[in-house]
């Protein structure tokens, strides 16, 4: 057996060598690695160290809104007619730690302390508290491919298959309820966004509450609001209805109110003086800072803002008026009926300044099963046809075509070829355009129509009127507001209604006295208030000032509502006086259509009767011929402080033809002894001072 070759020593030398090689290679790898573990330190710790530290201490700042009140209506003279009252109320906050579990937590205990109201869950709600009560059971409802899907897919499919059965347990079961329905508000908002939960509480029932609430995470107790109407119904219609917080702002026009900071359960006016001026009547709400850390955890909470009311509004209405024309309107309704007028169950009235447009009461009255019911809006909003009270229009517009004041006309009945016999109410003789006006001649109204056509009249021949000839009469009229918006400062207003008169063309005539198109009771007051006021068409308005709030009475003037003329009718100012006088004639002479009921009181006015047919609430009795009565007028005769329209719709002439007369006489008398008032108590207010 050979022995193994000895290592030479050079070959121990290499060996060595590469063994000192391989080691300073490794330590020059680990010097390395060190080298770049120190500049990656170096990086974190000095160029991004405040970045890094940032995220450790990172706080995120949530603002949370509470409700404070809208502001206050104030009538003309002052008078609180729409206020707000504190009311308690719990509200529940979710914060972004809050889990569904949470919530079912809190709302088990606050069931224990306060009674809810359920009435307003629907089955959708059930469904929705379900789902979170039952999580385990609401995942069963989904088959295995379908726990893959994204929650957005699955929830409606859990939705629907809730049984049907759970749904009736709830339905039975007044604690359940009541469950469902604090986890359906407290599931209503967003993240740091104050859902009211329940209002109006027993003093016994905010006790518990408020001794319980570090037991109730994320409920508050605060001093909420509502309305109040001090004049009960009186005016409340147009005044306005504002949102529920469970209804919150408007679902169509939600991008709108969100754009402006409004939460989504935030009370808004949804009709007429509430909507109108909600940017004005909207709150500046408290607002509460709340300081979470990077885990959604509240840290710190503090008030930032406690808040005020909304601006306040002075408006036109003297409301004390508006009452008693309520009152006046309500017995002539009654008294009609029982002259046996069964169809008569409305009646309008509209009292304004004529120089300011400045609504003083506008009031619509509508009789149902027994009952008087507020139908202001109907002033506005309703229409119909009006009769000879827009002859004055006519003469005016006849005397822009060029009629002569003085011009006779003889009032015979009208036959023309296709077309009814037309006429006044009995055969006049001849007549200027005063006894036209003072015993209300439909026939010279007849020829003016025709000569403003260019129509020579001759009996039994065919009517050659145009389209262009209607509109011709239109355009007139609309100077003084007929057949056009108002502009009063509501919305939904009717413009009236302009009829299609087809073939008939001889409706032409027809027009000329107020029994074509329709009109509502709003725009004849803005007519007469034209002529009473010299010729100028004046914007109505309701809304007077807009007032700083404040905790007494009317605060400083934050902006002054303009008084605004529209237009100015095209007639000289011997035109207007000619109609005026006319007007004059109709009330205070023995052969004027309102002499009976008005002489002795100073005012100047014209009555009409359109002949209609019904088509009110009664459809047994649609196309029942029926009457519609008006009145205009103002009051005094001359330099008049108001104007104001009549309108009573549907009566049966036997009986109750006068029924306009008597409200229109009955308003002025109630407006003469208020001003009466209203003096009698600034003296006796300046007697006492100077004592």
């Amino acid at each position: 057996m050979k022995k193994e070759a000895e290592t030479t020593p050079s070959e121990t030398k290499r060996q060595r060598k590469a063994r000192i090689f391989r080691i300073n290679f490794f330590f020059f790898i680990v010097f390395l690695l060190f080298a770049a573990l120190v500049v990656r330190l170096g990086i974190v710790q000095i160029v991004q160290g405040e970045e890094y530290a940032k995220e450790v201490s990172r706080t995120e700042v949530n603002v949370a809104q509470y409700p404070a009140p809208r502001g206050k209506m104030f009538d003309r003279n002052g008078r609180i007619v729409v206020d707000n009252k504190n009311v308690p109320a719990v509200t529940y906050t979710v914060e972004k730690t809050t889990k569904t579990k949470d919530k079912l937590e809190t709302a088990k205990k606050l069931a224990q302390l306060i009674d809810l109201d359920t009435s307003f869950l629907r089955e959708r709600d059930l469904r929705d508290y379900w789902i979170a009560k039952n999580p385990k059971k609401a995942e069963n409802l989904l088959t295995e491919k379908e726990k893959k899907l994204e929650p957005k897919e699955t929830y409606p499919l859990q939705v629907e298959r809730v049984p049907e059965e759970e749904i009736k347990k709830i339905e039975k079961d007044p604690k359940e309820l009541e469950l469902a329905a604090l986890y359906t508000k407290f599931s209503s908002g967003y993240a740091y966004e104050p859902q009211i939960v329940a209002t109006n509480l027993s003093q016994e029932e905010v006790s518990r509450v408020a001794e319980q609430l570090e037991n109730l995470p994320g409920v508050d107790v605060i001093t909420d609001w509502e309305r109040v109407y001090p004049y009960d119904d009186v005016f409340k219609t147009i005044l306005g209805k504002i949102s529920s917080p469970k209804e919150g702002i408007p679902e169509d026009n939600k991008s709108f109110f969100v754009a402006r900071g409004y939460a989504r359960n935030e009370r808004v006016g949804k009709s007429y003086l509430e909507q109108q001026y909600e940017d004005y009547l909207n709150p500046r709400k408290a607002k509460v800072q709340y300081i979470s850390d990077k885990d959604g955890n509240t840290i710190s909470q503090k008030e930032i803002d406690d808040g005020r009311r909304g601006f306040d509004l002075k408006l036109s209405i003297d409301i004390e008026l508006q009452k008693r024309i309520e009152k006046i309107v309500d017995q002539q309704i009654k008294a009609a009926r029982g002259r046996g007028n069964y169809l008569v169950d409305r009646a309008f009235v509209v009292m304004m300044d004529p120089y300011k447009g400045d609504v003083l009461a506008m009031v619509g009255r509508m009789y149902d099963s027994g009952e008087m019911l507020n139908f202001d809006y109907g002033a506005f909003g309703t229409q119909y046809e009006m009769g000879s009270t827009v002859k004055g229009a006519t003469v005016l517009a006849g005397y822009q075509f060029g009629l002569r004041h003085g011009t006779v006309f003889y009032d015979a009945p009208i036959r023309l070829k296709g077309t009814p016999e037309k006429s006044s109410y009995q055969n006049m003789g001849a007549v200027s355009d005063l006894t036209a006006l003072q015993r209300s001649s439909n026939v010279y109204m007849f020829h003016i129509a025709m000569k403003i056509a260019g129509i020579q009249y001759y009996p039994g021949r065919s009517f050659p009127a145009k389209d262009e000839d209607f509109q011709k009469m239109r355009n007139y009229y609309a100077q003084f507001g007929l057949g056009v918006p108002t502009g009063i400062d509501l919305p939904q207003e009717s413009a009236g209604q302009q009829s299609d008169p087809g073939i008939d063309k001889g409706k032409l005539l027809d027009l000329a006295i107020g029994q074509f198109d329709t009109y509502t009771p709003l725009q004849m007051a803005q007519y007469v208030s034209t002529i009473a006021n010299g010729g100028y068409r004046v914007k109505p308005r309701l809304v007077t000032e807009i007032l700083e709030p404040t905790d007494d009475g009317l605060g400083p003037i934050a902006q002054e509502m303009p008084v605004k003329v529209l237009n100015r009718i095209n007639n000289t100012e011997e035109d207007i006086q000619r109609v005026q006088q006319g007007f004059y004639l109709v009330t205070n002479t023995r052969r004027g259509t309102a002499y009976a009921q008005l002489h002795g009181l100073n005012v100047a006015g014209k009555t009409g009767t359109a002949e209609t047919t019904y088509y009110g609430t009664k459809r047994q009795y649609w196309g029942t011929d029926v009457y519609n009565l008006t009145f205009i007028g103002y009051y005094p005769a001359k330099d008049p402080q108001v104007a104001f329209s009549v309108v009573v719709p549907w009566t049966k002439r036997t009986g109750s033809e006068d029924v306009n007369k008597r409200i229109a006489r009955d308003i002025v008398k109630a407006y003469i002894d208020l001003q009466k008032e209203y003096a009698g108590n600034s003296n006796a207010k300046s007697n006492d001072d100077e004592q």
